[in-house]
């Protein structure tokens, strides 16, 4: 059970809510802050008060006052109009998320909404019922209106859900939880819409599977090394403190801590003509360490902006005032989303180029392409083309979204964040680099074959277990592409990365 209160969840415990259904509730002291905020709210509209999206109409028209008889209409209609998002739908994983961390910005009592309006999230988090959300329909200002409108439009009633496997109309299943749909009060239907939790929630997902695949590219780079018989002396400890990045040092800790008491590097420790290795093989911890210093970087935004109150207005019990602001402008979730997408490029980059190396025979001392009988045969040939491919995806999904800023709403919005897109696209980039890191799991497997009986480092001849688990050894031409969605699988579900996890 995870206790909400608006200041202390884990990116950790987003997923587990995500993806396990771990049960929610709302913390006592939560639910009396937005019983405060809420009290003021009612205050101010008893004072008959001018408050933006309360007696007013939203974005360009906030110059119109909304008679007191059409206030709640005013909330209903926003979440109708609003609700105007296209394309395929996310996944129940990415709306569970963005549901909990909606749940989780308003019981920090910023909002002004009753704790009705979260109970009810909570009960759709709990009994596993999922709004439909269409992928576009934001721009990252003045929050993910359109995606967190379809959720909002669920709690009223009215769009559809996922609900046991079905897509069925709202009303019907809050029917069958015994639930009664939302009449929202004034400020409801904007604090349910006016936040970045869109892409927020899909960029907390996103760096946990790049997590995952970033340890698994020492996996892959330290099984490249074996089959190409490189040095793992450009990893020693020394090595890093002369330029001691934080990144760059964890890295080459677990490169050493795969390469231990490897055969293979003792094989050819003495009498070896080569002076130095290329740099996709003698800079991993160079390279992987600044992803990893990027990882660092990204967790931090994700983390504080998982526990932000991204509403506006905001409402300040403690000072007796209500403040339209700009925290719903997701510019700072954007930009780290963006470099994210540059990071995991790269990483991709320089595992192509140890793919390369080792289906090369120019340069790696194997048969072309791995093949038992080349020219008879093509091996990994074309596995290789496949990772070219994938690559040059990533490279134009590295383009940033984060500058690109169109302005909306009449010119009132007049700079946006284009969060969703820098959202959507380090998501699509991230599967892309579990497609290649897989690809190097195999083609390095198979290097290793042909240095037998000679044992690799403890770490890689545990990966190498592993990788046999999904793909044989190469005796003959076959198909591969099952074998790499196995192991894209198997990268993303941490059957790689626990080995230097401690999994």
């Amino acid at each position: 059970m995870i206790k909400i209160t608006g200041a202390d969840l884990s990116l950790e415990a987003c997923a587990r809510v995500a993806s396990k259904g771990e049960q929610v509730a709302l913390d006592e002291s939560a639910r009396n802050k937005m019983g405060e905020s809420r009290d003021f709210i009612l205050e101010l509209l008893k004072k008959g008060e001018r408050v933006y999206g309360v007696t007013t109409g939203f974005g360009r028209l906030a110059e119109v006052l909304v008679p007191e008889a059409d206030r709640e209409d005013l909330q209903h209609n926003l979440i109708r109009s609003h609700s105007s998002g296209v394309g395929h739908s996310m996944t129940a994983k990415e709306v569970r998320t963005i549901m909990l961390l909606r749940v989780n910005s308003l019981a920090r009592g910023h909002s002004g909404c009753r704790d009705v309006v979260v109970d009810l999230l909570i009960e759709f988090l709990n009994q596993g019922v999922h709004p439909v959300v269409p992928q576009y329909g934001s721009v990252g200002a003045s929050g993910d209106l359109a995606p967190l409108a379809h959720i909002g439009l669920a709690l009223i009633g009215e769009g559809e859900v996922e609900y046991k496997e079905e897509i069925r109309p709202s009303l019907a299943v809050l029917e069958e939880i015994q639930s009664a749909p939302l009449r929202l009060k004034e400020k409801e239907g904007l604090a349910l819409i006016n936040g970045t939790q869109a892409t927020t929630g899909l960029g907390i997902l996103t760096f946990l599977g790049a997590q995952r695949a970033l340890d698994t590219a020492e996996v892959a780079g330290a099984m490249s090394l074996e089959a190409l018989k490189g040095t793992p002396d450009p990893f020693m400890k020394e090595v890093q403190l002369a330029r001691p990045h934080e990144g760059q040092i964890e890295s080459a800790e677990k490169l050493r801590q795969l390469l231990r008491d490897s055969e293979i590097r003792e094989s050819h420790r003495e009498n070896d003509k080569r002076v130095q290795d290329p740099y996709c093989l003698r800079c991993m911890p160079q390279v992987h360490g600044a992803a990893r210093s990027v990882m660092k970087y990204v967790r931090g935004v994700l983390q504080i902006e998982a526990n932000s109150t991204t509403d506006n207005p905001l409402v300040f019990t403690e000072v007796q005032s209500v403040v339209s602001a700009g925290n719903f402008h997701a510019q700072i979730v954007s930009q780290a989303l963006d470099f994210l997408c540059v990071a995991l490029t790269d990483l991709a980059a320089i595992s192509e180029r140890r793919i390369e190396r080792i289906l090369n025979p120019d340069v790696s001392g194997l048969p072309a392409f791995l093949a038992a009988n080349p020219g008879l045969e093509s091996g990994f040939m074309i596995v290789h083309v496949t990772a070219v491919d994938l690559l040059s995806e990533m490279r134009v999904l590295a383009h940033p979204a984060s500058v690109d800023s169109v302005p909306t709403s009449a010119g009132q919005e007049d700079h946006v964040s284009m969060g969703l897109a820098s959202a959507r696209k380090v998501s699509r980039t991230l599967r892309c680099l579990e497609y290649i890191l897989a690809i190097e799991l195999l083609v390095a497997a198979e290097g290793i074959e042909h240095h037998r009986p000679l044992k690799a480092g403890q770490g890689v001849e545990e990966a190498y277990k592993e990788v046999r688990n999904y793909a044989e050894v190469l005796k003959v031409d076959r198909s591969y592409s099952e074998e790499i969605e196995k192991l894209r699988k198997a990268v993303s579900e941490e059957r790689f990365s626990g080995i230097i996890r401690g999994g």
